[in-house]
């Protein structure tokens, strides 16, 4: 109990300071709507009763979000184009691909960085560079250059998904692969070692933590692309076609539910890298 109070003291704090921006930001609507039928001004608790439920508000209400939420998932088949379980699925499906190819590229050079300096002193420079450049402004470049190649639908988003968390994992498996001292690796040597055994036996295990530490940095990366990857395209189909239907016709109360959707999903997908990296490092007899 004395750890879930902080917990729930901040939540607590976050509603009401929410609720209080909701009736600030949506009373311009109410005040609009008195003045345009000649009305006296209406009394601060019929302004606060009015912000509570407006169609499309500014800022909707947590109860709002918390009902769009239950609505679109287990108010509806899954299988409905309308319902969040079957739009994040598409989107998470593109994540999953993406992040499978960016943790992949990102190992792959991780290793060829400590084991040859010149690329250590090219490609980590440019991996560095790649991450300045906006995903909104290099996204639809992608996209028409896939487009233009025949592929379409996943690869796409996969790849742009991809592109973004290559980056946390290349970072994160550098700095583990170097994790060992160098009295280690001479205690190595002294037995005769070879390099691909100091490699299996030192240098893995002890980027284990920088590992997964990285990946979910990369995973909730790679949500961000799969969305991104989503807008450009038109897509009808994913979070971020969510998105897009919800601006387009002025839907704030679905926007936020996508994107409270949204967030569920990265922290869902984090917590279950965090379960396995426990397990790993369990059985590694790193913790207990």
């Amino acid at each position: 109990m004395r750890n879930i109070l902080p917990i729930l003291t901040v939540v607590a704090t976050i509603v009401v300071l929410w609720y209080l921006a909701a009736v600030k930001l949506n009373s311009a609507w109410v005040y609009d709507q008195a003045t345009r039928a000649g009305a006296d001004m209406p009394a601060f608790s019929q302004v606060v009763s009015e912000t509570m439920n407006q169609d499309r508000p500014v800022l909707p209400t947590p109860h709002q979000v918390g009902a769009e939420l239950w609505k679109s998932t287990v108010g509806m088949a899954v299988t409905s184009k309308r319902s969040l379980v079957y739009h994040g699925w598409v989107t998470i499906s593109a994540t999953l691909l993406g992040f499978a190819i960016g943790t992949g590229l990102g190992v792959l050079l991780a290793v060829g960085i400590i084991h040859n300096r010149a690329m250590d002193m090219s490609v980590m420079p440019w991996a560095i560079a790649s991450q300045t450049i906006p995903i909104l402004a290099i996204a639809p470049m992608i996209i028409v250059v896939l487009n233009s190649l025949g592929l379409q639908g996943l690869v796409p988003k996969a790849i742009i998904s991809a592109y973004l968390s290559f980056f946390p994992v290349v970072v994160g498996m550098v700095k583990g692969l170097r994790s060992p001292d160098q009295m280690q690796l001479d205690l190595l040597k002294t037995y005769n070692a070879s390099a691909a055994g100091a490699f299996w036996k030192l240098r893995v295990p002890s980027s284990m933590p920088y590992l997964f530490a990285s990946l979910k940095v990369g995973i909730a990366a790679s949500l961000v692309g799969a969305i991104v990857g989503e807008l450009p395209t038109g897509a009808v189909a994913g979070l971020g076609a969510r998105l897009l239907s919800g601006s387009y016709y002025g839907q704030t109360v679905q926007i936020w539910a996508a994107l409270f959707a949204a967030a569920i999903v990265a922290a869902g997908m984090v917590i279950v890298i965090g379960l396995i990296e426990k397990g790993t490092l369990r059985r590694m007899g790193m913790v207990r």
